[in-house]
């Protein structure tokens, strides 16, 4: 800490150390070492940019490298992370997706502006962009078969209970109708290559189909991923009227557990091993020869360490096919084993932590029924 007398130091360290502060106001990230002289908020690196961006609303300054006078350290005692959130936060609708540290930058922008620049929590009942049950307008959607992103007319319903989008504005009929909850929308602004890119997949013929879209408005994207979920949450708490709030919002939309390139082989674990794209969506593992396909290739389902499924590090002795990447990982279920390999170890180990996290939680009797219905295939 620059300058300051030894008395304002001492004052900011004591604020500084208290519980409340000691994770970042906006992310939750630990040990937040900057703060906001304006709203009184103690907040991480990465967020205190966002606010540096919104300078009307937000002055940050480093706890450690910037002199705080008397005046913004009893402002911060005043304040602190736990007043400022029961300002700003103090109506967030339940199904309103939070993001983390972990999140990317557009979701953790939008909920920063949302809170204090837009005052979107503040008042008990607003109507807010995505709360009315209906949304329509323009996404930028990628083509399946050529890759261009083109401008489609998508339409979100809570009385109908779907989401369609339509292949020009004019159009009568959707070129999609898709019931809102077989509907799953995750951020993939590398994958997609936009930061404010968006995939939205939901299951036709019990297999998953990806569509992958964006919009220049960081807002307005961000509006459209809670508008989806605003939509599921009412749709669930009417099919599931004795499910409490917090049971249906976690139901809502989900985050992949693990993504990138593994090697596979076929059924018979003779064949050359083949560089895929996996995605592992709870318990489904599917695997694409790009990352923005359409389709999956395969699937596969992991099951519970009760039923039989596990997951081992390396190959079974005397593995035929050939294969290029050496960390080896094989995946047991009562029909057969599946066989992977990893480029490097970290990927290998990143990989069996998101295998055993699902191997350890109890199925479901929904997912003992997804499990029958599913057909799962695995194809060379």
């Amino acid at each position: 800490m620059a300058g300051g007398n030894e008395r304002s130091m001492k004052a900011l360290k004591e604020v500084w150390k208290r519980a409340e502060n000691s994770l970042c106001a906006d992310c939750g990230k630990p040990d937040p070492d900057w703060a906001s002289s304006t709203l009184g908020v103690f907040i991480c690196l990465s967020c205190s940019g966002i606010h540096r961006n919104i300078p009307s609303i937000s002055k940050v300054k480093s706890l450690k490298m910037d002199y705080w006078d008397d005046a913004q350290v009893q402002f911060l005692a005043k304040h602190g992370n736990a007043v400022t959130k029961a300002i700003y936060e103090a109506h967030i609708p339940i199904y309103y997706y939070q993001p983390t540290y972990n999140d990317c930058q557009v979701l953790r922008e939008q909920w920063i502006r949302a809170k204090y620049e837009r005052k979107e929590f503040t008042e008990p009942g607003k109507q807010l962009p995505y709360s009315d049950g209906v949304k329509e307008g323009i996404l930028w959607k990628r083509g399946r078969d050529n890759g261009q992103f083109l401008p489609r007319k998508f339409l979100l319903s809570e009385r109908e209970g779907c989401l369609k989008y339509f292949t020009k504005q004019d159009a009568k009929e959707p070129k999609i109708n898709v019931k809102i909850d077989v509907i799953n929308a995750t951020f993939q602004p590398e994958k997609i290559g936009n930061p404010n890119g968006l995939q939205i997949t939901y299951l036709k013929d019990n297999k998953t189909r990806n569509i992958f879209v964006y919009h220049e408005s960081g807002k307005e994207v961000v509006d459209w991923f809670n508008a989806i979920r605003s939509v599921q949450f009412h749709y669930l708490k009417v099919a599931f009227p004795i499910a409490s709030d917090n049971e249906i919002k976690n139901r809502l939309t989900r985050n992949f557990l693990k993504e990138g390139y593994m090697e596979k082989t076929g059924p018979k674990q003779r064949e050359a091993f083949k560089k895929r794209w996996f995605t592992l969506d709870h318990r489904r593992l599917m695997y694409f020869k790009d990352p923005l396909d359409a389709f999956a290739k395969g699937e596969v389902f992991v099951g519970s360490g009760e039923n039989g499924y596990s997951v081992q590090k390396g190959l079974p002795s005397g593995t035929q096919g050939n294969f290029s990447w050496h960390y080896g990982i094989t995946i047991v279920t009562p029909d057969r084993e599946y066989l992977f390999t990893c480029e490097t170890e970290t990927d290998q180990l990143e990989w069996i932590r998101a295998f055993t996290s699902v191997i350890n939680q109890a199925m479901t009797p929904q997912e003992y029924a997804s499990k029958c219905l599913d057909g799962i295939f695995f194809p060379s």
